[in-house]
């Protein structure tokens, strides 16, 4: 009976690490490759030229002035402080949707993650629009954070606004090209969160209207180096890796394999010095009697 259950769970642990660790393509597509079509219809004339171009792993620009929602001179440079990841955004309070649809998405997910705005990150969002004033900045973040509704968040978002040189300054370090449409008095911009270190350097870039916990998640363990997290956070991010195309963290085949190697590993020495210590214990007994 011993020798047979050992057997089984010898043969469960190779099962279950060969099903986890099964690489992507061993799988099959839902549609067949040679039905896949790539689309490539135009973008509409006013979205041409909208774009942002990831500039991973360079500083923010520390020395841009703005000025906050309180009407305070602040610069870049007094959100980081080495503590803390810090998440960057470009809106406008007067935005007719986007801005509006992109917050709340961001907001939503947030409230989803158990750290909490102002204590292990913060927010800093910069208007597009060099007119914004700093009434409508300081509405514009009562309602986000009412939407928020998390004791101890007031001072960790800041809505920011500034002169029309240093908001484009702001843009092109982010990488981020947007245009402004006369006619209908819009900004033309696209949906991007960004994500930086503690110490001021671009990390990841998250797309979209809606950002699920998991990706914003692990992006604020991978954005603050280490200082915030659990070695089981580590251990997850060791086994993903951010997939830009799909705005998610997707499951890398290698680690998996090395880090369930492991773990099979200290699950079969463990199992087998019980069985060691039971062979043992039966030794000791039988010579006793």
């Amino acid at each position: 009976m011993g020798k047979r259950f050992s057997t089984w769970i010898l043969t469960a642990l190779v099962a279950g690490l060969s099903f986890v660790a099964a690489p992507r393509d061993a799988r099959a597509d839902l549609v067949p490759q040679s039905e896949q079509v790539e689309r490539k219809e135009p973008l509409p004339r006013r979205l041409v030229g909208v774009d942002v171009k990831e500039h991973l792993s360079t500083p923010v620009p520390m020395d841009l002035s703005f000025e906050d929602e309180n009407g305070k001179p602040v610069t870049l440079k007094d959100y980081f402080d080495g503590s803390v990841p810090v998440i960057l955004t470009m809106n406008y309070s007067n935005c007719p949707m986007l801005c509006s649809l992109q917050l709340t998405g961001l907001v939503e997910g947030l409230k989803k993650v158990d750290w909490t705005i102002g204590k292990e990150y913060r927010i800093v969002t910069v208007s597009y629009d060099p007119t914004e004033t700093q009434e409508l900045a300081h509405r514009t973040k009562a309602r986000y954070l009412a939407q928020y509704a998390r004791p101890g968040s007031e001072g960790g978002w800041h809505f920011l606004h500034g002169s029309e040189n240093n908001v484009k300054a702001m843009a092109k370090a982010l990488g981020i090209t947007y245009h402004y449409n006369e006619a209908r008095k819009e900004y033309v911009h696209p949906a991007t969160v960004v994500l930086s270190t503690p110490n001021g350097k671009i990390d990841r870039y998250l797309y979209g209207l809606e950002y699920p916990e998991k990706t914003l998640h692990l992006s604020l363990v991978e954005s603050s180096e280490g200082k915030i997290g659990t070695t089981v956070d580590q251990l997850i991010l060791f086994c993903f890796h951010y997939d830009a195309n799909e705005g998610r963290y997707a499951p890398v085949a290698r680690n998996i394999m090395r880090a369930g190697g492991g773990a099979t590993v200290f699950l079969l020495a463990g199992f087998l010095t019980v069985l060691s210590k039971r062979d043992k214990k039966r030794k000791n007994e039988s010579e006793e009697q």
